[in-house]
């Protein structure tokens, strides 16, 4: 199954209440911080409510954060 790289990009700050309980749920607590998620529709449907806030880098067969630095693109 692919998996997902989100990050959030931008401060929950100004967001309202339900999207900062979304950012928390995907696990991003913090600017910058970057999480791996599974691709299903659950998931995809969270992104889709903060994708103003984050970053969807790559989707890859692979599971650790080392497996997608080890492809960024410079």
């Amino acid at each position: 199954m692919a998996k997902l790289k989100i990050t959030l990009a931008k401060s929950t700050i100004g967001a309202i209440p339900k999207q900062r309980k979304t950012a928390v749920a995907l696990g991003l607590t913090k600017t910058q911080k970057t999480v791996i998620q599974p691709d299903n529709e659950a998931i995809r449907g969270m992104i889709r409510s903060i994708a103003h806030l984050v970053k969807v880098n790559r989707r890859l067969r692979g599971g650790t954060l080392n497996e997608f630095n080890r492809f960024k693109t410079r």
